[in-house]
């Protein structure tokens, strides 16, 4: 009999520290099972292996319910299942209208937000943002959106109306155009 199996044999009995002798022999295969899991799940998923495991391995060995295992198998399918378990409670939760049920995730790209500016390089910029809005409106629109609004380049373009090549390529005009009026290099 292996170790997993005799220590389920102990919890079955009710022995009281098998429980805590049973998460260091099986931690590694459950963090495994529920990095497996968690790979199968749709991006922006919150919940990390570990406490993943972590929920799962108490519901298996919640001494207020009596469980028996017949086998280290069968235990690790219980596991899976659990597993399995949590993930369905957890995308309900979040379907809620108090969990802000059917909002979209929107991830910002955070390096091409305003960092800590100083007054002058905020003036630098606002006038070389009116100067690009007077040659170029949208360019200014699209530098607008993206570098104080958070918007990425595809949000931007649907904004706009314009393409996302079009998006990328006025973006790309209008940082170094920018960057030559603020720094007078060029």
């Amino acid at each position: 009999m292996s170790d997993v199996s005799r220590i389920l044999d102990a919890i079955d009995h009710g022995d009281p520290n098998a429980a805590e002798q049973l998460l260091p022999l099986v931690y590694d295969e459950l963090r495994q099972l529920a990095a497996q899991r968690l790979a199968q799940e749709k991006p922006g998923q919150t919940l990390q292996a570990t406490a993943l495991v972590h929920e799962a391995y108490l519901r298996l060995v919640d001494v207020k319910k009596t469980q028996s295992w017949n086998s280290r198998g069968h235990f690790f399918a219980a596991a899976a299942e659990a597993m399995r378990r949590i993930l369905v409670e957890n995308a309900r939760r979040k379907q809620r209208v108090k969990r802000g049920g059917g909002r979209e995730r929107v991830t910002i790209e955070l390096a091409n937000l305003p960092t800590r500016m100083s007054s002058d390089e905020l003036t630098a910029l606002d006038e070389a943002l009116e100067k690009l809005h007077g040659q170029d409106p949208v360019k200014a629109k699209l530098v607008t959106l993206r570098y104080f609004g958070g918007l990425t380049i595809e949000q931007a373009s649907e904004v706009l109306g314009i393409s996302r090549v079009t998006a990328h390529r006025y973006w790309t005009y209008a940082r170094a155009w920018l960057h030559q009026q603020i720094t007078g290099k060029g």
